[in-house]
């Protein structure tokens, strides 16, 4: 009889070494899940009524909900996060380690980006097309990044990632000499650096809400993947037999003085300055200024590291038409005023006054039908409005308005003594009742 010890296989921690990016892809998108059904069971218990309207289709969209909201835009950022800190720590002199965990640097860092707009767009209001002059509604915030050097932020972001898939995926330390990983992990400084200024940027200096807090798991995570990156291919380096010296002169200056990988850190530093002066020259090329990268961050207003001072946001009321006046081209729904509407300024144009001057009459002559007018403006308005995010839908929306705008002023001009009178002050905080003795 076998007096060894049995020791039964353990599949999930077999497939959780063998495919750990796999693996904490799925334990996010299960913990979402689960969450979702914990919130939804919870749900039942404080009101056991609507378990009623819970079918199949109900427990689908909690499913999905829970795989793509809470899963992948809540958990996974940190799931992610966590295998960087963990490969950090675990993965130094563990080339098999590091191999597989590369594909968390691959896919983490777009992400990353991805995650942080989502975030600005989502939470915060952020409008990445608006610049500080531009003047916006409502909680909408200007961009964090000048539009017009968007470009040179890009390229050095692109330029950073190249940088890291030249170093792991490209450069073979066997064959190539050290000055080409160094200048791949001078690419990874800049674009690390970018994160970095990007995230002092975006992170408010007061913490009201923790959500915030996502905006700096993409410059933690750089600054992860380029330290483990940099201490990896030193200490694979210091692997190796001493190169062959190339016949270049210039070559084999460069070489012997990195010949020893403790100075690669230092010499990356050095070689990121003119790195980042050949781009900005490539930009210029491109009708870039050569202060772009101060300027993406300085162009700005109501950020961290801006310097200019934006219009004041002006208010508008969540119904349709409130939305087209301020929301649609100019040249169409040609706005005309500011107005005031329940303390707040709004932009007004003729469609508008027009259905409110229609509005008063009804009130007047017909109280009992303009409740009922206004309690379906009022339960089909707020909707249709919050589904107008574009110039282009509010364009629709006020030609769709222009048959039943000529009906309300066609009922105006039948039973109002002075139609126009009406429907210039609306909006103005006065009645005709003020200019009357």
């Amino acid at each position: 009889m076998d007096t060894k010890t049995f020791q039964p296989k353990q599949p999930l921690k077999i497939f959780f070494t063998k495919h750990p990016f796999i693996a904490v892809t799925l334990l996010s998108m299960l913990a979402g899940i689960a969450v979702a059904l914990l919130i939804q069971m919870a749900t039942l218990v404080a009101s056991p009524y609507s378990l009623q309207y819970f079918d199949i289709v109900e427990l689908l969209s909690i499913i999905l909900g829970g795989t793509a909201i809470i899963g992948g835009l809540l958990i996974y950022p940190w799931a992610l996060t966590a295998a960087e800190i963990y490969l950090a720590i675990r993965g130094n002199r563990r080339p098999e380690v590091y191999r597989k965990g590369r594909i968390f640097d691959v896919v983490g860092i777009p992400l990353g980006i991805l995650y942080n707009i989502l975030y600005l767009q989502l939470w915060d209001s952020v409008e990445f097309g608006a610049d500080w002059e531009e003047v916006l509604y409502n909680s909408q915030v200007h961009t964090p990044v000048h539009t017009q050097s968007a470009l040179t932020l890009w390229v050095l972001a692109l330029v950073g990632y190249a940088g890291y898939l030249a170093v792991n995926y490209l450069i073979s330390l066997k064959k190539a000499p050290p000055l080409l990983p160094v200048l791949g992990m001078a690419a990874m400084y800049l674009g690390t650096a970018e994160s970095i200024i990007w995230g002092i940027q975006v992170f408010p200096t007061e913490l009201d809400f923790w959500g915030d807090i996502y905006l700096l798991l993409f410059p933690i995570n750089c600054v992860i993947v380029t330290a483990r990156t940099v201490r990896h291919k030193i200490w694979e380096w210091d692997q190796l037999p001493g190169p062959d010296c190339e016949t270049s002169s210039w070559l084999r200056t460069c070489n012997r003085l990195l010949i020893q990988s403790k100075r690669w850190p230092f010499a990356a530093f050095l070689l990121m300055w003119p790195l980042l002066g050949i781009l900005v020259a490539l930009l210029l090329l491109a009708g870039q200024r050569p202060d772009a990268v101060i300027r993406a961050f300085t162009e700005t207003a109501n950020w961290n590291l801006s310097q200019r001072v934006a219009p004041q946001n002006i208010h508008y009321d969540e119904h349709y038409l409130c939305t087209v006046a301020a929301g649609g081209h100019k040249n169409i729904v040609k706005p005309t005023r500011l107005g005031v509407r329940h303390g707040h300024q709004v932009i007004v144009n003729r469609q508008l006054c027009i259905a409110n001057a229609f509005e008063q009459i009804l009130e007047e002559k017909t109280p009992g039908f303009h409740r009922a007018v206004r309690h379906i403006y009022d339960t089909y308005g707020f909707p249709v409005a919050k589904l107008i995010r574009s110039r282009y839908a509010a364009d629709l929306i006020y030609y769709l308005m222009k048959p039943l705008e000529w009906f309300f002023l066609i009922v105006l001009y039948l039973t109002d003594e002075k139609p126009e009178n009406r429907i210039a002050l609306q909006y103005t905080g006065k009645s005709l009742r003020d200019f009357t003795i």
